[in-house]
């Protein structure tokens, strides 16, 4: 069920955009807004919907860095890891963040799909430096205890929300 209407939303994100190819991109938008990321599925969908060809909608969906094809987690953590971040520490925020979500370099999202880590070159928030993004927010001067205390709270809050509702 839970699907089915995920499925509904995307035809109406096509709706809204009036079928309209010149619009593709904001289309994936809103797509990867509603799932967190492109699923092969709904992207031969679009294509159909769109009538334009599959290549053309995955050539777009890999060719912009901000689309992906994989699951992402519900808080997408990004650690810079530009010259400024780097000299002053990312890698110590990375391998603490990694530990206390139990990933190794291979995995990058928790089982529980609460948790997406990521490395990005540059935040544009040098001063800042080292630097964590956690979906929007961009917390600066981390240290690996800081960004532990992120992922702690967030944990709480998970938790709180889930014993009220």
């Amino acid at each position: 069920m839970e699907r089915l209407r995920k499925f509904q939303r995307v035809c109406e994100i096509v709706e809204d955009n009036g079928r309209d190819p010149a619009r593709l991109i904001p289309i994936l938008q809103a797509v990867q807004e509603e799932y967190r990321y492109l699923p092969e599925a709904i992207l031969t969908f679009i294509a159909t919907s769109l009538n334009i060809s599959p290549a053309k909608v995955f050539g777009v969906a890999t060719f912009y860095s901000h689309f992906t094809l994989k699951p992402k987690g519900k808080y997408l953590v990004r650690v810079c890891d530009g010259t400024a971040c780097h000299v002053k520490g990312s890698t110590l925020l990375l391998d603490a963040l990694r530990q206390k979500l139990g990933l190794s370099a291979d995995s990058d999202t928790t089982a529980d799909m609460l948790f997406t880590l990521e490395t990005v070159s540059c935040l544009g928030a040098c001063g800042l430096a080292p630097a964590v993004v956690i979906n929007e927010q961009v917390y600066g001067q981390m240290t690996p205890e800081k960004a532990v205390l992120l992922i702690d709270k967030i944990l709480e809050e998970e938790r709180n929300a889930h014993a009220a509702g």
